[in-house]
């Protein structure tokens, strides 16, 4: 899912945050890493098995249910594995690395933590209207862990979204299917806690990205390195639409309670 290339990345303008998408002298590729055995199969979508001893090897059980505004909240519980964000594009290390999400074999996204929000746009947007969910582990390089020749993965049904759900959905939340030219990234902020996990969003330069945002205290959002913001009304999402004309890798936050909500890659 992401390509091959290095980008210069530094201090963040606000928080001081440093970001690092390489670990130096390490690369990009799918033959990076040295754990495990290097398979001539794929996972089916175009990323190669990385196969480990069935013991102490990664697992991943995945649960849904419905979420009262919209879509569905989607819980990851794992064993022998860390999510590891900051790591993604480095070698491949035994129980680390990432998930992705895919309905019925469609990839959906990709989940740097166990909590996920699944908007029921997203679902609408790979043009299926729902039936299994699956869950699969990735390495670093971006490799799928295996064991005995198949990936290492977990699969639930998907509920459809029922009337009374779409009713209630608020106002201005945002839930029409965006265009094709367009990167849609929806986070809620709920308790101090943002939705989904922390990660990273790869957008491809010249793409328009369209964040939509929701939390429960006022705030403000910036994006970093393109100097866009708007204030975040309590309770209400709010949407934030630019052209991502600019590569590099930039940082999505809020201003007034400082948390990081996704870090954009712009290539």
């Amino acid at each position: 899912m992401l390509t091959a290339g290095a980008l210069v990345l530094g201090v963040s303008a606000c928080g001081g945050r440093a970001t690092t998408h390489h670990k130096p002298g390490t690369s990009h590729e799918q033959a990076g890493g040295s754990v495990g055995k290097l398979l001539a199969a794929d996972d089916g979508s175009g990323s190669r098995l990385r196969q480990v001893d069935a013991e102490g090897a990664p697992s991943v059980a995945v649960a849904v249910r419905p979420d009262s505004e919209d879509g569905w909240n989607v819980h990851l519980s794992v064993r022998n594995f860390k999510f590891t964000p900051d790591s993604v594009g480095g070698a491949a290390l035994l129980g680390r690395g990432h998930a992705r999400l895919f309905l019925d074999g469609h990839p959906l996204a990709r989940l740097y933590g166990s909590w996920f929000h699944l908007p029921a746009s997203l679902v609408r947007g790979a043009g299926k209207g729902g039936s299994e969910l699956t869950a699969r582990l990735y390495a670093d390089d971006h490799t799928a862990w295996a064991v005995n020749s198949a990936p290492v993965q977990a699969s639930t049904p998907l509920a459809p979204v029922t009337p009374s759900q779409a009713a209630t959905a608020p106002e201005g939340s945002g839930s029409a299917t965006p265009r094709p030219d367009t990167t849609l990234v929806e986070i809620v902020v709920s308790d101090g806690k943002v939705s989904p996990a922390p990660g990273r969003t790869e957008v491809k330069k010249g793409r328009t990205v369209e964040l939509r945002v929701r939390s429960d205290r006022a705030d403000q959002l910036h994006v970093h390195g393109y100097d866009k913001e708007t204030d975040l009304p309590a309770g209400r999402t709010v949407t934030l639409t630019f052209t991502a004309d600019r590569s590099g890798l930039f940082e999505v936050e809020t201003h007034e309670s400082d948390l990081l909500l996704t870090q954009l890659v712009v290539r």
